[in-house]
């Protein structure tokens, strides 16, 4: 039977009146851009297109809400709330991890950084253009072919974000390629760098990660590393949905995201490893609220009503 476009009554003005209160919002907390604009043409598209795009848009709102979260950051630098934890991150890594080469010790930052490779940094590059684009095709996946398992996924995601967002305001922290630039002297920066991204750029002869630091809504977020975390429930997730060889995949790329976020320069190995605990942790939080809360329970089941065929 063919979708046909879904039935649109009063509650269909919602997503109008929600998209023009998000540009209004935006304007007024970080400024107009062109992106927004995408963004609310993918929603309202999906949403009356058809039945089966309005369930689709629907569920994946959970991911909407993150972005633009994420997005706000900007308006609220987490420097302007606490100091910024640069020089004793630095020691503390050099301490735990540190490389003797020679007469000096390195932080695995640094010692990469003179020992990297042309083939080492196009695929640490690859790695890391993964680190949103696995978890969202994922996401896809589960959304039509296990739906309970989907709103689980992302609800935890989401949570798992949050957490990260606290911290990063708790504790503001300089990532490895701040102190290889600029030393440990504190100073607000409103662009991030691509650090030993920048390679794989030049490599190509693109700017790909030059246009996505460009963008970035905190430079001084780097622990714990959500990049290492988003890996760790994609592969939890995966392992329980039975996903076979696939799960090898997500532990592959789960494993490169790791490495390349310590050969790059973008995180420290404490980093990582806070990553992969707030992961862990989300994903531990997550199942208690999903076995004890009662309101919790509510809000899954509200979701998979809200998606289901009529």
């Amino acid at each position: 039977m063919r979708d046909s476009p879904p039935r649109i009554g009063t509650k269909g003005l919602v997503v109008p009146a929600l998209s023009l209160a998000y540009l209004l919002f935006s304007y007024l907390l970080i400024g107009f851009r062109p992106e927004q604009l995408v963004l609310l043409a993918i929603c309202n598209a999906c949403y009356y297109l058809s039945a089966t795009t309005r369930r689709f848009i629907t569920g994946f709102s959970i991911f909407v809400v993150f972005w633009i979260l994420y997005d706000y950051m900007k308006a609220f630098p987490n420097y302007a709330y606490r100091a910024v934890d640069i020089a004793p991150l630095y020691h503390a890594e050099k301490s735990l991890f540190g490389i003797h080469a020679g007469n000096q010790t390195l932080t695995p930052n640094e010692f990469w950084l003179l020992h990297g490779s042309p083939w080492l940094d196009v695929m640490c590059g690859v790695f890391y253009l993964c680190w949103v684009p696995i978890p969202l095709a994922f996401a896809g996946y589960l959304f039509f072919k296990n739906r309970p398992l989907f709103f689980e996924f992302s609800l935890t995601f989401l949570l798992v974000n949050l957490l990260g967002f606290v911290i990063y305001y708790l504790h503001p922290a300089a990532p490895p390629w701040y102190v290889q630039q600029h030393g440990f002297q504190f100073q607000p920066l409103r662009m991030g760098s691509t650090a030993g991204l920048a390679r794989f750029d030049a490599f190509f002869g693109v700017n790909i990660f030059k246009s996505i630091y460009a963008k970035n809504s905190n430079i001084f977020a780097a622990m714990p590393s959500l990049h290492s975390a988003y890996p760790v429930i994609v592969l939890f997730y995966a392992v329980k949905n039975r996903s076979g060889i696939f799960n090898y995949l997500f532990l592959t790329v789960m494993v490169g995201i790791w490495f390349s976020a310590v050969y790059n320069s973008h995180h420290y190995v404490l980093d990582v490893l806070a990553g992969i605990s707030v992961a862990l942790i989300g994903i531990i939080i997550f199942r208690l609220l999903a076995d004890k809360s009662r309101a919790f329970k509510r809000l899954i089941n509200y979701f998979l009503l809200a998606t289901a065929p009529v």
